[in-house]
């Protein structure tokens, strides 16, 4: 059995069996238990061994975090042939016994023993290191082909990764200037008034939104009041939410009737809107003189009032259309007296419709309770009080909606 596992050898191959016998009797015989190390990788190698029983593992770094198996020697295979040829060379991986292993060793100077009794072996040497030479050159062409393959797939990715990463770049400079132009429309200074203060705030839920809100002077000792949502968000809420803005102040400038200034403007923006967006409206006129706020409202939130002593409830309502989806529209259309000390409030339904962590909207009761926590604050104060404590609710939670507050408040 073991003369035949030495005629495997393609060095051996073509010895006579009397060569192989006494081969067989010079090499040494070495035992090893499960777990023995034969050699470490950077080990001289000085050896060939024949794998009579067992199994060895070729691996790196053998005990370690690293360890990493190459290969199986199943008996009747070998390993280190080409220690023989290259005198000082170094082990390249370890060998570590699987189970009890039994092993034939023949060191480098009975192999040249061998090649001078017979020394047509050199040819067979040849013809071995030719076979070797020839497959090691096929795999690293293929190593190389393939390695070119990756590089060229990573170098591909990272052009993409780039282009993707400037694109990004300039999308987010452009998101940087459409919302500083977005919130330039907005009113950098409210009204001053004797008996009335204004307040507002506004929070897009993307970098740029499709809420706003405007309070204004009219002349006659009148001062416009808006606040409108566009559906959906993102950019092309926000350019219909400006051009909505324009033609609403625009309208304003020459009509003093809400509701026919609403109606205007949605007859313009049926008239030029080709998409299917629309837009929520409150527009209404404080009349500073006798404290009258009238005012038309186009689908949009009811308000909320809170008298002097703290009691809040919603204003009387009835149903309105949008504005950008019909030609003509209803409204709800409203006219009331703010007392002293009364706190009027205007919302998008993205306040009440922001969710806490646990997916509970804020709703118009905790609005309400808030407000009558409010008694004889400014407006401005009271819609920061309000924000504050939505934010509050809101714990970090993801924000679906933009979010707009405005307030009139009677001193």
């Amino acid at each position: 059995m073991s003369v035949n596992l030495l005629a495997r050898i393609p060095f051996f191959t073509n010895l006579p069996e009397s060569e192989l016998d006494r081969l067989m009797q010079e090499m040494d015989v070495v035992n090893l238990n499960s777990g023995d190390i034969l050699f470490h990788e950077g080990d001289p190698g000085e050896h060939l061994y024949v794998v009579v029983e067992g199994d060895l593992e070729i691996l790196l770094a053998p005990d370690t975090d690293n360890e990493l198996i190459l290969n199986m020697v199943h008996a009747g295979e070998y390993i280190g042939e080409m220690s023989l040829l290259q005198p000082g060379g170094l082990r390249t991986a370890s060998a570590r016994a699987q189970g009890n292993v039994a092993l034939l060793s023949l060191n480098r100077d009975q192999f040249k023993n061998l090649l001078e009794r017979n020394p047509r072996l050199s040819t067979a040497m040849v013809g071995v290191l030719s076979q070797r030479l020839d497959n090691t050159n096929a795999a690293t062409f293929r190593d190389l082909t393939e390695k070119n393959r990756q590089l060229q797939k990573a170098f591909d990715e990272l052009k993409a990764a780039q282009e993707q990463l400037i694109e990004k770049e300039r999308l987010e400079r452009e998101l940087k200037v459409a919302a500083d132009i977005q919130m330039s429309i907005l009113p950098d200074v409210l009204p001053v008034h004797d008996r009335f203060d204004f307040g507002g705030r506004i929070l897009p839920a993307r970098q740029v939104g499709g809420d706003f809100y405007d309070v204004f002077p009219l002349g006659d000792n009148k001062i416009g009041v808006l606040i409108g949502d566009v559906a959906d968000k993102g950019v092309p809420s926000a350019i219909f939410m400006a051009r909505a803005h324009a033609l609403i102040i625009a309208e304003a400038d020459s009509v003093s009737s809400p509701g026919v200034v609403l109606r205007k403007a949605n007859k313009h923006i049926t008239r030029l809107e080709k998409s299917t967006q629309f837009v929520t409206a409150l527009y209404g006129v404080l009349d500073t003189e006798t404290g009258e706020f009238s005012y038309a409202r186009a689908g949009h939130e009811p308000p909320l009032l809170m008298h002097e002593h703290g009691d809040v409830h919603r204003l009387p309502h009835k149903p309105g259309m949008a504005l950008g989806l019909w030609e003509n529209i209803a409204l709800d259309e409203y006219s009331l007296f703010l007392p002293k000390g009364s706190l009027l409030v205007m919302f998008t339904d993205g306040m009440t419709d922001c969710r806490n962590p646990k997916g509970e909207p804020f709703g118009l009761e905790r609005v309400r309770l808030t407000m009558a926590e409010l008694w004889n604050t400014s407006a401005q104060s009271s819609c920061d009080q309000l924000f504050d404590k939505l934010m509050v609710y809101q714990s970090g939670s993801k924000q679906d909606d933009d979010v707009t507050l405005v307030a009139v408040h009677a001193k």
